[in-house]
Parts: C-alpha cells; structure tokens; sequence
C-alpha cells in the first residue's frame, strides 16, 4: 500500500469539502510528438498531491460519504502489448492495492460512470482548499526538499568550479546538470539559467549559447525537481575566478540585502515586510554606489529602485518551483507560519554588461528560519577560494 500520507491528505479534503459534496481531479495531459514519440510525462501536482498516482489518462474522484468508497479512481487498463512498448501500468486492481482507490475504473467507463457519481453532489472547487494545504510542507516533504536542496547545490558547486573563459553558457549548463543526473536528479524545476555578462540582465534569459568572457560575471540558476520536489537557486560568480572591484562592490550590495532579508524571516512576520525590506536596502546601496541620487525614503516611495530591481523577493516553493498559496488573505499580507519555504532572491542589474542576483530556499521554523541551500558557496571569499582550489590542480 502507497504511503499512508496520501490518505491523510485525501481525509483532510474529505473533511473540508463535507457530505453532498463531489470533487474531480484531472490528471495533467500527455503531450505527443508523433505517432511514437511523446514529451517527458509530468503529473499535476495537485493530483499527485492527492494520490501519489503518476499515470497519464486518470480522474480521480472524492465523494464524501459515499457507502461505495470516498475515493474513485479512473485509469488506464492494463493491456500487455502497450505495456511491451511503454512499460507496465497500475491498472485496476494495482489502482486499489497500491494507491488506495476504494473503487478503481478503466478511464474508458469515466464518461458513462461518471455523470452517475455527480447526481445528488454538489460540484467542488478545490483548488483553493488544496492550495492551503501545500503551502505547509510536511515532515515528509521536506525531506525529498533537502535532498533536491543537496543535489542542487553539488551541481552549482561543478558549475563554479569547471566555468572558465571561453567556453559556452551550454558547456557550464551540461557541467550543471551532469551532476544534478548523477546524483539522482534527472528532472530539472525549470529552464535552466546560464548568462554571461549582459545576458545576465534578462531576467529569463535561458538560450545558454553565447561563449563566457574573460572579465565578465555568469548568472546561474538551476534546481532539480526530486521526485516530484524542487529546489530552486541562484548563484553570480566571476567567469576567470576573481571580481573586479566593481563587481565586488555590485555583489556585496546584493548579498548584503539578502543576508539582511533572512535574518528577518521568522513565524508572525507579514511576507511584504521582507520585500520592503529588500528595496530599502537595495536603495540604499544605489546611492552608495552612486546609481541613484537623493534621500533613500523618497527614491524608496518613487520606487527608483526598478530600472535595478524590478522583480519581487521571492516565491513559493513545493511541487511547482513557483508554488501555490496565497501572499494575501483577506486583504491583508499573509503571516509566514513554521513549515512554510520560499526563495528570498534579490538582484541589482545594470544594463548592458552586470546582472547579479543570489538565490536560496528557506524554511520557516519555530523560532526562525532554516537556509536548505546554505552549503552552496556564496560570500565573495567562499566562491573565489572554491573557483581558485579546482583550478589550480588543473
């Protein structure tokens, strides 16, 4: 029998959603190449969340109260010729036996039986009660969230120690992901970031096809999705091993900030409260650095900060590397609570030639919080030894 955690879960949305009620789940689509070919298979997070079921081609109903069984499960049936081409399928009987379906049906019999499981039941929208529930990660979760935590930082730490001038951004990207696949994690959060010099100015730049300069810094970010759980983290380093001082200057502004933003994140603590934080301090290194002139709290109230910073601080992060859960709730800016993990991610770029931004995941504790990526290299001193280390032996 599949963990008892799904069925915990299942309970919980039973509970909410109360008698006479119905809730259906789609599993994500499969997307086909060609007759024979399809894309990398993804289940919808929220059905997995529910049901630990990866299949393509399911529903999943809850009923609660129902005599016949609370949870149905529609899926494909097993038929051994497909499975010679694609690899067993759960079927039926596995359906109940390993993911706990009370009663489990071919997806061919959804359209007559289903219409039958909605008479007399109030249709549900459960996005919302689902999305509350994942906002706080479980014991379990967190587990598979340190290990992709673990795997992300071993492939950042190759990447800073194999980048050298003259190679591609797509080299130092296969260094990357060579050993996020090595260690297990064989499916990435998302498109894998690597910018050299002005490419680290756009935001979502993700072409990884110009060649790394000597002189310039390289914007990495990358995170690996283990077993359904992502990681996500940024990290700028010069590409020769040594700042500038004026990249020195740019990223200590920005690591500063973040460093001030963590410090700040405990339980009872709004999630705005740190992404005014972040522009505060990011304005008030501006002036500093004399890309801004003027009073910090009236270029704070301008926000003449944005031509530099014009992301916000951070994300949730869970199933989806941009999770679910609201940042307001009844009008007011949500109160971080133990169990909650998000990014806090600041940046300064100036265009055309310096985009720095530094990246973790943190986990709101009892008493504070917990840096799950804080092994990756990221003081100035920390990553020039670590480039300087591997380079030296070859």
């Amino acid at each position: 029998m599949q963990n008892d955690k799904f069925k915990l879960r299942r309970d919980e949305l039973l509970k909410q959603i109360g008698a006479g009620s119905i809730a259906v789940v789609h599993a994500a689509k499969e997307c086909i190449r060609s007759d024979s070919e399809y894309y990398p298979y993804r289940q919808n997070s929220n059905f997995y969340y529910l049901t630990g079921f990866t299949e393509p081609e399911s529903i999943a109903v809850f009923a609660p109260g129902r005599s016949k069984g609370e949870f149905i499960l529609f899926s494909r049936k097993r038929d051994v010729t497909k499975e010679l081409w694609h690899g067993p399928c759960a079927g039926q009987e596995g359906a109940c036996r390993d993911f706990g379906a009370d009663q489990a049906f071919s997806i061919e019999e959804a359209d007559v039986l289903l219409p039958q499981l909605l008479v007399d039941r109030k249709s549900i929208d459960i996005s919302e009660i689902l999305h509350e529930m994942r906002l706080k990660k479980e014991s379990y979760e967190l587990e598979l969230m340190r290990m992709a935590a673990e795997i992300t930082a071993a492939g950042h730490l190759r990447a800073m120690q194999t980048c050298r001038p003259g190679m591609h951004e797509f080299e130092l990207e296969s260094e990357l992901l060579y050993e996020f696949t090595r260690l297990g994690g064989r499916d990435k959060a998302f498109q894998t970031i690597v910018g050299g010099g002005a490419n680290a100015c756009t935001l979502h730049y993700s072409k990884n096809a110009d060649r790394l300069i000597d002189g310039d810094l390289v914007l990495v970010d990358a995170g690996v999705e283990y077993k359904y759980y992502c990681a996500d983290v940024t990290r700028t380093f010069p590409v020769n091993g040594k700042f500038t001082p004026k990249q020195r200057a740019i990223y200590e502004a920005v690591l500063t900030t973040q460093l001030e933003v963590i410090n700040q994140i405990r339980p009872g603590i709004r999630f705005n409260s740190l992404q005014l934080l972040a522009e505060r301090v990011i304005t008030e290194h501006l002036v500093s650095l004399g890309l801004l002139k003027g009073k910090v709290g009236d270029l704070v109230a301008e926000q003449s900060f944005k031509p530099f910073f014009m992301h916000k601080i951070g994300h949730w992060l869970g199933l989806d590397v941009h999770d679910v859960g609201k940042y307001q709730t009844d009008d007011a800016w949500r109160v971080l609570e133990p169990g909650m993990v998000f990014t806090v991610e600041p940046g300064i770029y100036i265009a055309p030639d310096i985009g720095v931004r530094v990246e973790d995941n943190i986990l709101v504790t009892e008493n504070g919080c917990d840096v799950l990526t804080k092994m990756i290299p990221k003081t100035i001193e920390e990553i020039e030894a670590t480039m300087k280390d591997f380079k030296k032996h070859f």
